[in-house]
């Protein structure tokens, strides 16, 4: 079942941009990269019982990183990936050391403070261009494939979902995984067996970042403007 499933999917994938409207296919696009960054939120919330209302600050780092990188050093888009990839890591390594010792609603409140706070760094910052914002971003470009139409990037948009999709699952199927929800329901347990709790909200917390970052990587190049 689950195997035919996931031939759907990629059936789906291949046949709808010669099927649908531009309009839906516009929309599953979104809907796609919004999906990127609710696989992390699942895996923080759904498993690791961490409440973080703050993820769209790590897509907003992965779309100005890459938005910077292109437009205005005129690099590849994969170097801005890379670039978004290596900031959003730092930063939600430093956010994470400092705020997930916190728990309940406690957590919940730091997280919309820091949330909050990125957003005003990226409107006050002129090299990203303030409010007015970022354009000019180039479409992303693999060998002779440009991503520039609404179909490629669905491509590109879905197929990295699918990758993020499987990764995920093979991390709640793993160790880690177990580990994960022993700390949602019990961390006092968890640590008794040997489960360092600290290392495992702050690796599972830049793993979520990072699938943010990816999302805000693709709205860059796929809106061409932040």
């Amino acid at each position: 079942m689950r195997m035919l499933s996931f031939g759907l999917a990629l059936a789906f994938l291949a046949g709808a941009p010669f099927v649908l409207p531009d309009y839906y296919i516009v929309v599953l696009n979104y809907v796609g990269l919004a999906s990127l960054t609710v696989i992390g939120l699942v895996l923080l919330t759904g498993s690791a019982g961490i409440t973080s209302f703050g993820q769209a600050a790590f897509v907003g780092i992965g779309a100005y990183a890459t938005g910077y990188v292109t437009s205005k050093l005129g690099y590849s888009p994969f170097l801005g990936l890379l670039a978004g990839a290596a900031i959003t890591a730092a930063a939600a390594f430093m956010i994470g050391a400092a705020t997930l010792r916190l728990s309940g609603h406690y957590l919940a409140l730091s997280t919309i403070a820091w949330g909050i706070s990125l957003f005003f760094v990226f409107g006050n910052l002129d090299m990203l261009g303030g409010h007015t914002g970022m354009s000019g971003i180039p479409p992303v470009k693999i060998g002779g494939v440009n991503f520039e139409k609404t179909g490629t990037m669905f491509w590109l948009t879905g197929a990295l979902v699918l990758l993020a999709f499987v990764a995920t699952n093979n991390i709640l199927n793993s160790r880690v995984g177990r580990a994960l929800r022993a700390l949602k329901s019990n961390p006092l347990t968890a640590e008794s067996f040997g489960v360092d709790t600290t290392k495992a909200k702050i690796s599972i917390f830049v793993y979520a970042a990072l699938l943010s970052s990816v999302s805000g990587w693709l709205y860059a190049h796929f809106a061409r403007f932040v």
